[in-house]
C-alpha cells in the first residue's frame, strides 16, 4: 500500500467519525428540543388544571414567575421564546 493511499485511508476515516460527531450532536439538540416541547406542554397542562403533581409545583411556580417578571420590564415572553433556536446551541457565557 502506497503513501498515497493510507493517506486517503486516514482521511476517509477522520471523515467517517466527523460525521458520526455531527450526527451525535443532533441526535442530543433533538433531545434537548423535544425535552423543551415536553416541558412546555406540560407546564400547559398544569396551568390549565389538566395535571397536577407536586414534584411540578416549584418549576411551575418558577416559570410563572420569571414570565412576569419579563412582562413587568416590557418583555414579551412570546418574543423570547420566538428568539430562541433550538437547531444552534446555547450562547457561551462571556
Amino acid at each position: 500500500m502506497g503513501l498515497l493511499d493510507k493517506a486517503k485511508q486516514a482521511a476517509e476515516q477522520a471523515a467517517a467519525k466527523a460525521k458520526e460527531g455531527v450526527e451525535d450532536v443532533q441526535t442530543k439538540r433533538e433531545l434537548s428540543q423535544t425535552y423543551n416541547d415536553l416541558g412546555k406542554t406540560t407546564y400547559e397542562l398544569i396551568e390549565s388544571g389538566e395535571i397536577s403533581h407536586p414534584r411540578f409545583e416549584a418549576a411551575a411556580a418558577q416559570i410563572k414567575a420569571l414570565t412576569e417578571k419579563l412582562t413587568a420590564a416590557g418583555g414579551s415572553t412570546n418574543a423570547a421564546a420566538s428568539e430562541y433556536d433550538a437547531s444552534q446551541p446555547p450562547a457561551m457565557p462571556t
